[in-house]
């Protein structure tokens, strides 16, 4: 039976054990502990590692951006554009962020306008990276469609692409940019380092999918390039390109050249190069197209520098216009070689061997020169040099070595043989005789004023030379055809036969042409070649000359050349 506490007497307070007392302690004791630890913990971080923890999250979040810089404009004469950078968008995507959801891999591929397989294709190829192109340059608007996708792992960068308005017309002149619109061709490459620029850099913050959230500011301003003016006048290189196109095309010829130079200035108003491409779109490029045929290339010149051979005898005491010599019997042998004319002409007057083209008179005038004098004329007008236009690749010409100068090769460099020129050479030497004895350099940029040229031929001979080449496309003469009606011209015809493996080529010729007009007045000097015609005739006076009557007359009329041919003259 229990004890029973007497009424009315409360039971003692009950005491606890030392366990108990202890088990408490012990917890108060750790959670003391573990706020010290905690506090701790914070103290470091927030004052201790705090720059290195700023740097990580920034190395995350934060991001230097580049800039594009925006390319120099390409113009011609008159600010007519000619290569302009238009703004484009490229996709970028980062594989190991990529979905494997084939769902959405599909709808990526489709808003690329790619395969699905040329897609998983492209991302394995690049799994072991973090960056790898999914289509550059697209337009803002489709590039939007694709972002608007909001695919993990897709991103996008601004930037240029270039574009040319004249398109093939002014190919091989302006060149070309690639896809990371750096010059690769022709003044694009010329002047890189001008046209570029220099891109900036931002800082940004970007979210863990790589978008933007926030701009801190510009770093460094993009430097855009500078603008290139040409010497070129878009409308004479529209116009030069469609008439030398019909007479390749008419003539069945591989290909065709022509120059027109500024006679008082030496600028290049127009550069035509014939195959041409469309650097708007290089699908299918055939590469003949790309070289500037007119500067990089040389050929022969024949019967065309014949003028320039006749100026050193018309510089020789007793010679003029008017001096007869006797080509008779219309061939002769030099050192083994035989020289031949169309036919035997006889006595010529020194103005009718230019109109006859009589091999046999310059080769007879050549050897009673100076060895070297056709030689030293041919290398001050700068056929042995090369022009000096700054284009990539320009070629310098070829004379022959005078050492041993043999008989034969006085000749014939005296009727255009045995030496190369290009087409630019040949259109800046003949500025000599249309700017009174002053060779004028080429330039592919437009100048704020004439440079004073280079004093090579006297300048009574140059007036005399003047007349002479009137003559040579005369009524009833093989230049003829280039004639224009209300304008007195002055040239000289050309045709050469090309070489092939063993030697001259019996049936493939270069029909050649240079003409100067107005003659009175010189304005303009053009040189036109027209490589292999095959569709019959192939002479100059018939192939070549009727593109400078075309060309140069609608030439002299969008400058606003006045007529200075007299009415009653045929």
């Amino acid at each position: 039976m229990s004890a029973r506490h007497p009424r009315g007497r409360s039971a003692p307070p009950s005491v606890a054990p030392p366990l108990a007392r202890w088990r408490f302690g012990l917890v108060l004791v750790g959670i003391v502990a573990a706020a010290a630890v905690l506090i701790g913990r914070i103290t470091l971080l927030q004052v201790m590692d705090r720059p290195f923890l700023q740097s990580q999250g920034d190395a995350r979040t934060l991001r230097h951006e580049a800039i594009p810089a925006h390319r120099g404009m390409i113009t011609d004469r008159y600010g007519e554009p000619l290569a302009i950078s238009t703004p484009v968008v490229t996709l970028w995507a980062n594989p190991q962020k990529l979905p494997e959801d084939p769902v959405r891999r599909v709808v990526l591929a489709q808003a690329l306008d790619m395969t699905l397989v040329d897609l998983d294709a492209r991302i394995d190829r690049y799994s072991d990276h973090e960056f790898m192109y999914l289509r550059r340059q697209m337009t803002p608007r489709a590039a939007q469609e694709v972002l608007d996708l909001r695919v993990a792992g897709v991103y996008s960068q601004q930037e240029y692409k270039r574009y040319y308005p004249a398109g093939e017309v002014a190919a091989q002149l302006i060149g070309v940019t690639d896809v990371d619109d750096a010059g690769q061709e022709g003044l694009e490459l010329a002047y890189q380092p001008y046209l570029s620029g220099r891109p900036g850099q931002r800082r940004i913050i970007q979210d863990r999918r790589g978008r933007l959230v926030r701009e801190l500011g510009v770093v460094r301003e993009a430097q855009p390039g500078g603008d290139l003016t040409l010497a070129i006048d878009q409308r004479l290189q529209y116009m030069a390109y469609r008439e030398l196109r019909s007479a390749v095309e008419d003539n069945d010829a591989d290909g065709g050249v022509l120059v027109m130079l500024d006679s008082r200035t030496g600028e290049v108003l127009a550069m035509v190069n014939l195959p041409s491409y469309n650097p708007n779109n290089r699908a299918g490029l055939d590469p003949g197209g790309l070289r500037n045929q007119a500067l990089v290339d040389v050929f022969e010149p024949g019967s065309v520098v014949k003028p320039l051979a006749m100026s050193t005898v018309l510089e020789k005491p007793g010679y003029s216009p008017e001096t007869v010599m006797d080509t008779a019997p219309g061939w002769m042998r030099i050192d083994g070689y035989t020289i031949r004319d169309f036919r035997n002409y006889g006595e010529l007057s020194l103005t009718d061997v230019l109109v006859k083209s009589s091999n046999i008179g310059m080769s007879r005038l050549a050897l009673e020169l100076r060895d070297t004098a056709i030689w030293e004329r041919y290398n001050q007008l700068g056929f042995s040099h090369s022009p000096g236009t700054g284009f990539p690749g320009e070629a310098g010409g070829n004379l022959p070595d005078t050492v041993n100068f043999s008989r034969s090769e006085r000749a014939s460099l005296a009727y255009g043989y045995g030496l190369s020129v290009s087409a630019v050479q040949l259109a800046s030497a003949c500025t000599a005789i249309a700017n009174r004895g002053r060779r004028m350099p080429p330039s592919l940029l437009k100048l704020d004023e004439a440079p004073p040229g280079e004093p090579v031929i006297e300048p009574a001979v140059a007036d005399e030379l003047m007349g002479m080449l009137e003559a040579v496309v005369g009524p009833g003469t093989g230049g003829r055809r280039a004639r224009i009606e209300g304008y007195r011209v002055a040239g000289k015809t050309g045709t050469v036969r090309k070489t092939g493996q063993s030697g001259y080529d019996e049936d493939a010729y270069r029909s050649v042409f240079v003409g100067i007009a107005p003659a009175s007045k010189p304005r303009i000097v053009t040189a036109i070649m027209i490589d292999h015609p095959k569709a019959g005739e192939f002479y100059g006076g018939a192939v070549a000359a009727p593109v400078f009557s075309d060309v140069a007359g609608s030439a002299l009329r969008l400058l606003g050349v006045p007529p200075d041919a007299d009415e009653s003259s045929p």
